[in-house]
């Protein structure tokens, strides 16, 4: 049995994108440390003035995206 067959659709796209934006924002904030050598070097790349953002715009995109797909996925094709 599907356990996403009883929610709505938009219920599974908030929790797949939810989970996908934690952690890759995670995952880039700590190779950004580890590339960069510093936090304050994260600080540079990604929060800036004006650099903010746009690192938000590219991890809501794509976590949209990616909780979409994955809806549409476990929704209408996994049944």
């Amino acid at each position: 049995m599907n356990k996403y067959e009883n929610k709505s659709f938009f219920n599974i796209v908030l929790q797949f994108g939810f989970i996908f934006i934690v952690a890759v924002s995670i995952i880039k904030i700590v190779m950004s440390i580890i590339s960069n050598g510093s936090i304050s070097g994260m600080v540079d790349e990604y929060f800036a003035e004006n650099k903010w953002q746009l690192f938000v715009k590219i991890q809501f995109i794509i976590s949209l995206a990616y909780g979409l797909i994955m809806a549409g996925y476990y929704k209408f094709i996994k049944k």
